[in-house]
């Protein structure tokens, strides 16, 4: 049965700015500037600071723009800024806003110099991967129809160059998209020729085939024809690495297994790839941090990029004194004036954000980085201590939804590397003698134990248990496991090699 109720809740929501706040804090530096660029599109009373210091004070905060409308009746003045300053016609700011053009008269502080005096960066060309294979396409004497058929298949490659798409959902690309009508058998005659292209294994479906592609374009020598048997009759043995089984059935001996093996993983699972594109910020690293070991103790400073010089812009305070200054005051300077006060309202918003962001990432970095001073004094990993975002929430008094925001997409770069500062974050784990360790350490030396380890006979995880406990650390066999999989390390059988 439904029921009707009315019901009373405090709930607790986060303003608009606070959302934007948040967004702001967690912007790595590599996108911070883009940020900026564009709040300084959307919104003119924000501009660089290009000469001395402005007196952003000048013009204080009052209540928002939303409470400005509101609170209004019809024919009252606007409470503004009483400073004094040289008059600016208010009425001309009007008569431009009115223009066809609509638009703000951007100053060159803006973009700097004069268009003639400007840099022009040249444009960095680059062949992708789908246009190296059209390249090659022109090179087949096709008529026009199979040359728009080839087009269809080369799109439908993936950025690694397989096809990932079956051939019937070809035809009926071609058929609803092109109007036109093919065959399976003739779109596989045309994927026969497409494969014959470079780079050696595109247009396969499954690795399998893209290997056997590969070393079919090789000179047809003994190795080579061992390989091709290996990939075509004990593929699923090879990737298991059941060595073994294979030289087992090809009656091969060490040395000769061991050649053929060596052609097979010197194969390019992705032929593709090596014209992938890579995002600009995916490309490198830009560290927000910079740690330096000044005779034993570590200096903290912030990335430049993180602290740009904004300010408010002149000529929109110049406004709102004009408008205060003047005797009449009509509805249409009325309504442009509280568009001007919006703007300069979201410019000093802005401005703050930017300088909270810059108290709150160095804040939690001293943290991290007096919480690790050993790890930052001699760079060795084993010295980092367990670390957990409470511990820093507390040390900061933030809020650990604040901690792990900067934790996740911040970079530090120390003398010994550049490093997330989610690394220095883990769990503790306890030692025969009682003492708590960080499980990057164990971590560090389960690594260093399968680096050294006979690459003929791997260890097992049981094996690295046991050394594990010989060290001194209570640990079982299973979180062995779980931190080789961390560290993507693969099990024993996987390691072994020829």
């Amino acid at each position: 049965m439904l029921r009707q109720s009315n019901q009373q809740r405090l709930l607790q929501k986060l303003s608009p700015q606070q959302i934007q706040l948040m967004k702001l804090l967690q912007i790595p530096t590599a996108n911070l500037e883009e940020r900026i660029k564009e709040e300084l599109e959307e919104n003119p009373a924000l501009e660089f600071e290009l000469e001395g210091p402005a007196d952003q004070d000048s013009y204080e905060l009052g209540e928002s723009s939303a409470e400005s409308e509101e609170g209004e009746q019809p024919g009252e003045d606007v409470e503004l800024s009483n400073d004094t300053a040289e008059k600016v016609d208010l009425d001309d700011f009007l008569r431009r806003e009115d223009d066809e053009s609509g638009g703000y008269d951007y100053s060159d502080d803006y973009y700097g110099s004069s268009d003639n005096e400007r840099q022009v960066t040249p444009a960095k060309v680059e062949t992708s991967f789908h246009d190296y294979l059209l390249d090659q396409l022109g090179m087949l004497e096709l008529d026009e129809r199979n040359h728009r058929i080839a087009e269809q298949i080369i799109g439908s490659l993936d950025e690694d160059g397989y096809l990932r798409r079956e051939v019937t959902s070809i035809v009926d690309d071609l058929a609803f998209g092109q109007n036109i009508d093919t065959t399976p058998e003739e779109i596989g005659d045309l994927i026969q020729q497409i494969q014959q292209f470079d780079p050696p294994g595109i247009c396969a479906w499954t690795l399998q085939e893209c290997l056997l592609l590969q070393l079919k374009r090789m000179s047809p020598a003994k190795p080579v024809r061992d390989a091709i048997e290996i990939l075509d009759k004990y593929f699923n043995e090879f990737i298991k690495k059941h060595y073994d089984k294979i030289q087992k059935h090809l009656g091969l001996d060490n040395e000769d297994f061991k050649n053929v093996i060596g052609i097979i993983i010197k194969l390019n699972p992705k032929p593709g790839a090596a014209f992938a594109v890579l995002n600009k910020a995916e490309s490198y690293i830009i560290p927000d941090f910079f740690v330096f070991n000044n005779n034993g103790v570590p200096e903290l400073s912030l990335n430049s990029k993180n602290a740009p010089e904004l300010r408010i812009s002149e000529g929109y305070k110049e406004m709102m004194r004009a408008y205060d200054r003047g005797e009449k005051k009509n509805k249409q300077q009325k309504e442009a004036v509280i568009f001007i006060k919006q703007k300069l309202d979201s410019a000093k918003w802005f401005i703050d954000a930017i300088k909270q962001r810059q108290h709150t990432l160095l804040h939690t970095m001293q943290a991290i980085m007096d919480f690790q001073k050993e790890f930052f004094i001699t760079g060795d990993e084993t010295a980092l201590k367990p670390m957990i975002l409470k511990d820093i929430a507390q040390m900061t008094n933030l809020d650990v939804s604040t901690v792990s925001r900067v934790a996740n997409s911040k970079y530090v770069q120390t003398e010994y590397g550049t490093y997330k500062l989610k690394y220095f974050f883990s769990e503790s784990l306890q030692t025969e003698s009682g003492e708590e360790v960080s499980t990057r350490e164990v971590k560090t030396i389960l690594n260093d134990m399968i680096g050294a380890e006979n690459k003929r006979k791997p260890l097992s995880d049981e094996h690295l248990t046991d050394m594990l406990i010989e060290k001194g650390y209570n640990i079982a066999r299973r979180t062995v496991a779980k931190y080789r999989e961390q560290l993507n390390i693969p099990v024993a059988r996987l390691r072994k090699e020829l």
